[in-house]
């Protein structure tokens, strides 16, 4: 086993800013409850507005458009339900809701309840086989009867294979017919160029933790004409969209972290491309089986001319033909990797990823996933260690073989 650890899950979480520590304490110490009257609520409120600023300079919003949440879960949820119990309430025909096949479960899961429980009608939006949505399969949903779409929600970027999406024409497409959109932009906040404003969409999902801010806490950035109806009731605080204690401590580390990463998001979403390149390369070149998914990545020049555009610069996602992921996964643990399968498990069965399944990848094919996220404390180092290990790793988990599978051991002669 490695004597140092490399850690590759950073779109799960990112290690936490040293300014972000420092800013979180500071306020504990300080104390104060924000909705408070007397002065220490109101430095406590302070912070918050000042970290409110932050969050909104670094989106491009307005600090009124910004409200706190516990994390992107919740700000999917807050948008998806709201907007769809506002929308049917007003018309109670209004029930279809086009959401994207490749959804992260807080958003794909918040519609299914709805469909369960309110009457709703979800409708999947494909995506091709790179895990992207076409805008004229959009407007082709949305035709079939414009009058009932409740919303459209599809995801910035996917949190698995790195596929970026084209919001701003698909927003503009759904505003033809007065619908809403939302995204869940977790994971390209921080990472490529994200402009509320810009993007013409009504709400977004943006988290604190995969940006090197705390736990707990992220914001849903909703435009003031945006209606939603409230998931939870209280005491009115964030524009009664999302009653509860402010917890004005975590929102101080989420500012801090949402100023950071965007005074130096392109100088490290360039580094950290180029470092994920740098892992493709290798990967292909030792693991003929390994296939990567998603948008192929720009060349070297493209990336320092441009920025990454088309996949997350920090992603690196693949399925290794023959093997498992989950063994895959425990072996580079083993060897001092930490990396992500990308799946799901129920009740202790794997099940294969639905974003892959969805981009037309074969069942068995889509099991032996293994997706690589870098950070801002990754280095060329770490890159070095996960290559050492990779191969030996893949051997043994092919070895191993598919649960219903004879490992064809001539591939090694």
């Amino acid at each position: 086993m490695s004597s140092s650890r490399v850690y590759l899950d950073h779109a799960a979480t990112t290690d936490v800013l040293g300014p972000v520590v420092d800013a979180v304490a500071e306020q504990m110490r300080v104390g104060g409850n924000p909705s408070s009257l007397h002065s220490a609520g109101r430095r406590a409120r302070a912070v918050v507005e000042a970290a409110r600023e932050q969050v909104a300079s670094a989106v491009g919003c307005d600090a009124a458009e910004v409200i706190f949440t516990s994390g992107g879960t919740e700000a999917d949820n807050l948008a998806v339900k709201g907007l769809f119990w506002n929308r049917k309430e007003a018309n109670p025909s209004v029930r279809r809701i086009l959401v994207s096949a490749i959804e992260h479960h807080a958003v794909s899961e918040a519609a299914e309840f709805l469909e369960k429980h309110d009457d709703a009608i979800v409708e999947w939006i494909p995506v091709n086989s790179e895990g992207v949505v076409d805008p004229a399969s959009v407007r082709t949903l949305i035709e079939k009867d414009p009058e009932s779409v409740a919303l459209v929600t599809v995801m910035w970027a996917n949190n698995e294979v790195g596929s970026v999406q084209p919001i701003a024409e698909i927003t503009a497409i759904a505003h033809e017919y007065g619908i809403p959109v939302h995204t869940d932009a977790v994971q390209a906040f921080c990472a490529l160029e994200v402009n509320f404003r810009e993007s013409g969409v009504d709400t977004m999902a943006i988290s604190g933790h995969k940006i090197g801010g705390p736990m707990g806490i992220g914001a849903l950035i909703a435009t003031r004409q945006a209606k939603m109806t409230p998931v939870q009731h209280g005491g009115g605080q964030e524009r009664s969209v999302r009653s509860g204690t402010i917890d004005a401590a975590a929102i101080a580390g989420f500012g801090v972290a949402a100023q950071w990463g965007s005074e130096n998001l392109a100088e490290e979403s360039r580094r950290i491309a180029l470092l994920r390149n740098r892992l493709i390369k290798l990967v292909r070149t030792e693991i003929p089986q390994a296939i990567l998914r998603g948008p192929e990545p720009e060349t070297d020049l493209q990336i320092m001319e441009n920025g990454p555009q088309n996949r997350l610069p920090a992603n690196a996602h693949f399925t290794f033909e023959g093997c498992e992921g989950d063994s895959l996964l425990f072996l580079l643990d083993m060897a001092g990797v930490e990396s992500s399968t990308g799946s799901a498990c129920n009740a202790g069965v794997p099940r294969p990823s639905h974003v892959l399944l969805a981009m037309g990848v074969e069942e068995t094919v889509a099991r032996g996933a293994q997706r690589f996220t870098l950070g801002h404390s990754t280095t060329a180092e770490d890159i070095d260690q996960l290559l050492q290990a990779l191969p030996a790793a893949f051997k043994q988990a092919y070895s191993a073989g598919l649960a219903a599978r004879t490992p064809d051991a001539s591939m090694w002669h």
